[in-house]
């Protein structure tokens, strides 16, 4: 494991402040984070279980703020914690089994892939709010999204980055069209897969205390206190950021190669 050292500590806090403030807005700080912390020293795999480990924390507040639009969610939609809990285990299970030089190998095309669902989220948020999906309650649309979530959920606990737009095209396939009740869904679920993942890694001792400790806090006040500059650049703004963010890091690890 690498030593910590002043480049290293502001680095790493300052990836992790920035994701805060960008999960706060738009989402995709994993996209920042976890690609740092390789260009860090750090193995991927530690990598990417401490940066589940040290971003979850930050989602809390995320859920807080969503609460006025959980009060009006039914019950029934609620179920889909329960694969995203099994999901989450499953893939971090699947993590922790997979050959360090195959993650490594994996690493750039899963930036890559987050780096593009992310630029496809904005296009697949106006489809649901047109689409007429308000027949999608009976028992076999809600297996179907129980199944679907239940992949997202191993995607998320295997890598994490941009699981938020399979959530959402989960909980569209239920019919649900108010964009602020799915986004408070989202992060609940989200926070269901990263929280059992984080678990295990730190169960697993696969993450690195040193700056897990270190951006959990920087998380923290960037999702408290980063999220009021990332709108007062706007949203557009913060999403071009992360879009530009996530190619570069995606080509800067190809090359690596």
């Amino acid at each position: 494991m690498p030593t910590p050292h002043l480049i290293h500590v502001a680095a790493a806090f300052g990836a992790a402040f920035l994701a805060g403030a960008m999960n706060s807005i738009a989402g995709g700080g994993t996209l920042v984070t976890f690609p740092t912390l390789i260009w860090l020293g750090l193995q991927s795999v530690t990598a990417n279980a401490t940066s589940t480990v040290a971003i979850w924390p930050a989602g809390l507040g995320s859920m807080w703020a969503y609460r006025r639009e959980m009060r009006t969610t039914e019950p029934y939609i609620l179920a889909l914690a329960a694969p995203s809990l099994l999901g989450g285990l499953t893939g971090a299970l699947l993590l922790r089994r997979t050959p360090p030089t195959v993650f490594d190998a994996l690493v750039p095309y899963l930036v890559l892939f987050a780096t593009l669902l992310f630029m496809a989220q904005g296009a697949f948020q106006r489809l649901l709010r047109t689409a007429d999906v308000s027949s999608h309650k009976s028992r076999r649309w809600l297996a179907g999204a129980i199944v679907f979530q239940l992949f997202v959920g191993i995607y998320g606990g295997y890598f994490g980055a941009g699981i938020g737009i399979f959530m959402l095209a989960a909980l569209g396939i239920l019919g649900l069209t108010d964009i602020h009740q799915m986004n408070g869904l989202k992060v609940l679920f989200g926070g269901c897969i990263n929280g059992i993942a984080s678990l295990y890694f730190i169960w697993a001792n696969m993450v690195y205390w040193p700056d897990v400790l270190l951006m959990a806090i920087a998380a923290i006040l960037g999702g408290y206190g980063g999220a009021g500059m990332a709108r007062r650049i706007g949203q557009t703004a913060v999403r071009r950021i992360v879009v530009a963010t996530g190619f570069a890091m995606a080509l800067s690890l190809f090359i690596k190669r």
